[in-house]
């Protein structure tokens, strides 16, 4: 994924910044704790589409 497209995109919850999580091509709202999917070099941002981190995901980060 372009490292300048992580720069510009925001949550759409809560419109904080996101982390890139590279080994399962998703990108990590700590604050909501979901987990958007990247899907052929693309963001999915849809709420829908998002999965929810577990409790042993967010100490990891």
């Amino acid at each position: 994924m372009d490292k300048r497209l992580l720069s510009i995109l925001v949550c759409p919850l809560c419109k904080s910044g996101l982390h890139l999580n590279e080994q399962q091509h998703e990108l990590i709202c700590r604050i909501d704790k979901l987990a958007y999917p990247i899907r052929d070099d693309i963001p999915v941002m849809l709420v829908d589409e998002a999965r929810t981190l577990t409790p042993e995901e967010m100490q990891a980060l």
